[in-house]
């Protein structure tokens, strides 16, 4: 028994799944000593129902309800942290994930309320508007040898503004306020399908065919990397940029294809989200949305895999969405975002918590293997 269940824990998804769960389980502890620290009587109920999330509702309507606004909201974030990983499986580290989610934004929304083009087409178009910010970028380190994350930490800004720009124009912003046009009143068209998941969520009218299309995008992304000739060139060209071009493949060509891919993952992730009519673009917003900072962090607790990716974003957004169920008056609701900012932060020693797996497994292999000796030497 002890045998078989050593063999378990060599498994490296294993060892990535106990190490996530690590991460998880101190970011929470940590998240209830915060509590504790500013109000001992009602922490324990907190951090209850941050975890609780929708499930604290009376109704099962109602859990229903913000069970399908959790899905929505976590589609956007799983295409994210596919865009992040698929870089790094490349060797590049895509911080313009968040640019790249902004460029999709704006053009999923500029066609949808200007040009008044049905889902599919306002789709595409953010997929390649995230797409060509991502090759501009996988272009200045190609031919300028700048770095991929000097350049997208640039052009987040750039993309942020240019689309507040944008999307101020009449016709797009709405006059009352500072948030664009509703894309249900104004081009319905352009809103994805719901074919009759809504009647699944209490009739949510958010929940669209966008939660499964992240999840086919998961598996899409994990059978380029893992099985095609392609996805073998690209990690090939990250392990060893010198020795891909020393083999005939062309490097330079998969660094610009990968940062491209990558934009595009962002780029259809933003779409997922506006062309659900869930929210609309606030044209005054002077911070590039978090989205595709979360997505980092998802992409890192879930293991660098595109399956753990679709767990770890579903986790951090139904921890987010718990937090307005704390007591407003005791405590705030951003109580969420500490939560999963500090279980983000211990996502940074994932490789730590596997290599003390590994270091655990290695010495109990040779304090048997000892013992082996030790009682073939008395026999």
């Amino acid at each position: 028994m002890k045998k078989k269940h050593s063999s378990i824990l060599r498994l490296e998804g294993v060892q990535t799944l106990l190490a996530s769960l690590l991460c998880i389980l101190g970011g929470l502890l940590a998240g209830f000593i915060v509590l504790l620290l500013i109000e001992p009587s009602g922490a324990w109920e907190a951090i209850t129902s941050v975890l609780q999330s929708f499930f604290r509702y009376p109704s099962a309507k109602l859990q229903l309800k913000y069970f399908g606004q959790t899905l929505t909201r976590t589609a956007p974030l799983i295409m994210c942290s596919l865009s992040v990983l698929f870089a790094y499986k490349v060797g590049l580290f895509n911080i313009g994930v968040a640019g790249q989610y902004v460029a999709g934004a704006c053009a999923a929304l500029y066609f949808g309320l200007a040009l008044r083009m049905p889902w599919w087409v306002c789709m595409i178009a953010a997929m390649l508007s995230g797409a060509l910010l991502g090759a501009l970028s996988g272009a200045l380190k190609t031919y300028r040898n700048v770095n991929v994350v000097i350049s997208g930490i640039m052009l987040n800004w750039i993309a942020l503004y240019v689309t507040n720009m944008i999307l101020s124009m009449d016709g797009l912003k709405n006059p009352m306020s500072p948030y664009t046009m509703q894309l249900r009143g104004v081009n319905p068209g352009a809103l994805i399908p719901q074919m009759g998941l809504n009647t699944l969520f209490g009739n949510e009218k958010s929940v669209t065919i966008a939660i499964p299309i992240a999840v086919i995008m998961a598996l899409i992304v994990w059978f380029m990397l893992n099985k095609t000739r392609f996805g073998y060139e690209l990690k090939a060209t990250g392990y060893n940029y010198h020795a891909a071009r020393y083999c005939g493949m062309k490097e330079n060509r998969n660094i610009i294809v990968t940062m491209m891919l990558s934009g595009a993952l962002a780029g259809m992730g933003a779409a997922l989200l506006y062309l659900t009519g869930i929210e609309e673009w606030e044209t005054t917003i002077s911070s590039v949305p978090a989205m595709g900072f979360n997505g980092i962090a998802v992409a890192f607790l879930g293991g660098l895999s595109p399956i753990g990716s679709i767990l770890a974003a579903y986790f951090i957004q139904h921890i987010t969405m718990g937090g307005g169920n704390v007591d407003l008056s005791v405590y705030c609701a951003q109580i969420s975002s500490l939560i999963s900012s500090l279980i983000i932060f211990l996502c940074a020693f994932v490789a730590f918590f596997k290599l003390a797996i590994q270091n655990h497994l290695r010495r109990r292999e040779e304090a048997c293997a000892a013992k082996a000796v030790k009682g073939g030497e008395d026999a």
